[in-house]
């Protein structure tokens, strides 16, 4: 590439041109208007200042994405740590008298197993099962490895040929659609 074909930065449009499109990126994977909203701030603030490290090979939209995709990835680590589950913010249910976020460390917890209960809770396990069996391969695999058999990030990793961002990323959208799945089929009978 030659230094006329390189992009260049125009930081005073930036908010014009990319906003929407980074937010829209944003809120398609964190569900969070709020969070959405701050992480492209972030990203914002964060190009200003590594500005100087921009070479032009890629797109100014291009460059912005890859660092928010870095603060996606960011959030996506502090919501499974420890010291950020305090702040997480979950989302249980969408719509009714239930709507809302619930802080993580405030959430109902396990709801244990009630020993008078047995038929409903093979019941309950039966539905599961069937949800976590309509995953996507990689995702069911990655699911299964990580909250069935407690497999470490590292071994997922390695075994698969996955980075960890990306195995946290399949794990995330797994239990969306493994929450959508039970909340139409437990949930709603």
């Amino acid at each position: 590439m030659t230094d006329q074909q390189k992009h260049v930065l125009n930081p005073k449009k930036w908010v014009d041109n990319y906003a929407d499109y980074l937010f829209n990126y944003t809120i398609s994977r964190l569900n969070d208007h709020d969070l959405a909203k701050d992480l492209v701030q972030e990203t914002f603030l964060s190009a200003l200042k590594a500005m100087k490290n921009f070479k032009g090979q890629a797109s100014e939209r291009t460059w912005l994405v890859s660092i928010l995709k870095r603060k996606i990835i960011d959030q996506y680590r502090k919501s499974n740590s420890k010291e950020g589950q305090a702040e997480v913010r979950m989302s249980f249910y969408k719509t009714g008298e239930n709507k809302g976020k619930w802080i993580e460390e405030k959430a109902p917890s396990n709801w244990g197993n009630f020993g008078e209960k047995d038929i409903e809770n093979e019941e309950l396990k039966k539905t599961l099962n069937q949800c976590i069996n309509g995953l996507p391969e990689k995702q069911r695999i990655v699911f299964l490895l990580k909250t069935v058999k407690n497999y470490e990030t590292e071994e997922i990793s390695n075994e698969l040929q996955l980075s960890a961002s990306n195995i946290w990323v399949i794990i995330h959208r797994a239990r969306l659609k493994l929450r959508e799945c039970m909340e139409n089929n437990w949930f709603k009978n």
